[in-house]
């Protein structure tokens, strides 16, 4: 760190005016705590909506139940697979800057779903057919078009926010300081605690208010809670610390692969003259000759055997030199492609987290929705998730954690990793209670004579909240625990991109459930005269086929996971110094010095 003044700057981190950021005044707790609270109020504007759009879609635009949820999932999963270009655009940009930009294209898109809810003639009348072979007419033309149009601009605006804002909170702390590491580890904690107090006041307040009062004021409150988040974050400008973009991380892996395929492609040297990654290290400054390196290069050497095809990337004296890649580019992009087979194992909890806002939300539409005197809406169904999340994180934040890396005698006490398969593992048992309550909900249909009535059934919304119990605690231990995954084993010039990974495992997850149901309904209906997930009636679905088809997919996922979890190796483990030392040497370079440590390794 440079020193100015009598302050002390960071390294590398600039305020909002571009000038260097200063440790005394930027970055820490207070600059993450506004973050947090411009979360809550993001959160509440995205899913105010998203939890209850399945049934705005099927009630005031004539959607039908199923082609409503693969609306729902689709917007949904548009929504975080966009969260990579907003990964993408703060590395290459700056956090900050994107969330603002993010934050306004979301207003706008809320602002149009306003109006078209606020005027009658830019939706179809209100159908009240119960008949499943007689669907509503469906809106369309230039009322769709704006429907569509508002939706999709949202989506851009919280992909944006979602790549963004998690890295920008996380920043803020100190990585070099054991101390630091555990505060950015809290960080993410409260993110995800953050995340239930936004989706407590959507799925009660928000929702109550667009079933009672008018969907109007539901998009209201929305457009007005993501204008006020704009106004908190700009408020605590003065605070934050800004990391210096360092170029676009597509960039780096682009011409690494490129590179790693021409080299093997049109070989310009004898293999002799390639990069020998059996024994060269990766991390260098100068080659270890050092006492007590010895361990660490064997590491390093072992680690270079993984991935050769992209080590060839290295290789000396290239086909086209404008490809020449340093070792620093080559690990970069390696660490990379080693985290994907996690971030893929992840896609199928995702999938079953996707039936939460569109068939659970249905589901407990056609049961008894009281509790006592009080009528709750379908839609709050994830009031339960969000309270058990809001309790359970500072729970383990400052009960669990501390009390496991006392057993564990480490920093992280209980790993990443681990936290992840614990939230696959309660995504199978979700899928099979879901499964059973669903057989339960028909029994229950099938004897009170209520098969094609449109009356609640005489069982409670209750049973429901069982697999919304299940999925939530899954997506507690497993959002928070892939965020600081993907942040803290990422190299720092692509931590916004694979942060924004664990978004993009959201969207996959709501976009593989569109195809499962397609595939689903494709395949049964060539059996039976009615696909499994047809028609405007949910009774006459088999939906408990449809989740105990879940339940096997997501048990074989978690095996799949326990394959690669297994035999991952942590990178942040690595004391910061060692991390430090991979510097932009070129393959040339390094190729020099291994040289002279064999003539000093010769003469011993």
């Amino acid at each position: 760190m440079d020193h100015e003044q009598g302050f002390t700057m960071w390294e590398g981190y600039v305020d909002w005016r571009n000038r260097a950021a200063i440790k005394e005044c930027h970055g820490g707790a207070v600059a993450a705590s506004f973050v947090l609270v411009v979360e809550i109020l993001e959160n509440l504007a995205y899913l105010a909506n998203a939890s209850n759009l399945v049934l705005y879609l099927s009630k005031f635009m004539n959607f039908s139940p199923s082609a409503s949820a693969n609306i729902v999932t689709n917007f949904m999963g548009t929504s975080f697979f966009l969260a990579l270009l907003g990964g993408l655009s703060s590395d290459f940009f700056s956090t900050y800057y994107i969330y603002i930009i993010s934050a306004t294209i979301e207003f706008m898109g809320l602002l149009m779903l306003t109006l078209q809810a606020c005027i009658p003639s830019l939706r179809q009348p209100i159908c009240a057919s119960v008949n499943r072979n007689a669907p509503c007419k469906e809106v369309g033309g230039g009322h769709i078009a704006m429907l569509f149009s508002g939706l999709y601009l949202v989506a851009l605006g919280v992909g944006g926010i979602k790549g963004s804002l998690p890295s920008h909170g996380a920043e803020q702390f100190d990585e070099n300081t054991p101390q630091g590491r555990k505060h950015r580890s809290s960080f993410f904690n409260y993110y995800i605690f953050c995340l239930a107090c936004g989706a407590l006041i959507a799925v009660t307040l928000v929702v109550w208010i667009e079933d009672n009062k008018g969907w109007q004021w539901g998009f209201g409150i929305s457009t007005v809670a993501i204008l006020s988040s704009i106004a908190i974050f700009l408020l605590g400008s003065r605070t934050y610390r800004i990391k210096v973009p360092t170029g676009s991380p597509m960039t780096t892996i682009f011409k690494v692969l490129v590179a790693a395929f021409s080299n093997s492609l049109f070989p310009k040297n004898s293999i002799d003259n390639v990069l020998d990654t059996r024994e060269t290290p990766q991390y260098t400054t100068e080659i270890s000759a050092e006492e007590g390196h010895g361990d660490r290069n064997t590491e390093i050497q072992t680690e270079m055997k993984d991935l050769k095809f992209i080590a060839k990337a290295t290789v000396e004296n290239a086909t086209y030199p404008s490809l020449q890649c340093t070792v620093k580019q080559v690990q970069d992009v390696k660490i990379v492609v080693q985290v994907v087979p996690i971030f893929m194992s992840t896609v199928m909890l995702n999938c079953c987290l996707a039936q939460l806002s569109t068939f659970s939300v249905q589901q407990a539409a056609t049961m008894n929705t009281y509790i006592g005197a009080l009528k709750v809406p379908p839609a709050s169904l994830p009031i339960f998730p969000v309270i058990f999340t809001m309790i359970l994180a500072p729970v383990y934040n400052h009960m669990i954690i501390p009390f496991a890396r006392a057993v564990t005698k480490s920093e992280m006490g209980i790993t990443h990793l681990q936290r992840i398969g614990t939230g696959l593992f309660l995504s199978v048992v979700a899928m099979a209670v879901a499964a059973l309550v669903e057989m339960k909900r028909k029994r229950v249909a099938e004897q009170s004579g209520l098969m094609n009535s449109t009356e609640p059934l005489p069982i409670t919304f209750l049973w429901v909240a069982l697999q919304y119990l299940f999925l939530g605690s899954a997506d507690l231990f497993s959002l928070a625990g892939l965020m600081e995954f993907f942040f803290t084993e990422a190299p720092l010039s692509m931590r916004s991109l694979t942060t924004a990974l664990s978004w993009a495992s959201l969207a996959m997850g709501y976009y593989l459930s569109s195809v499962i149901v397609s595939i689903v309904n494709h395949i049964t209906g060539r059996f039976q005269q009615t696909p499994w997930l047809y028609g405007s009636n949910l009774n006459h679905y088999h939906l408990e086929r449809f989740y105990w088809l879940m339940c096997i997919l997501s048990g074989l996922n978690f095996f799949h996971y326990l394959l690669w979890a297994t035999r991952y190796k942590y990178r942040s483990t690595k004391p910061d110094d060692e991390r430090d030392e991979l510097d932009n040497t070129p393959s040339s370079d390094v190729q020099m010095l291994k040289t002279k440590r064999n003539k000093r390794q010769g003469s011993k």
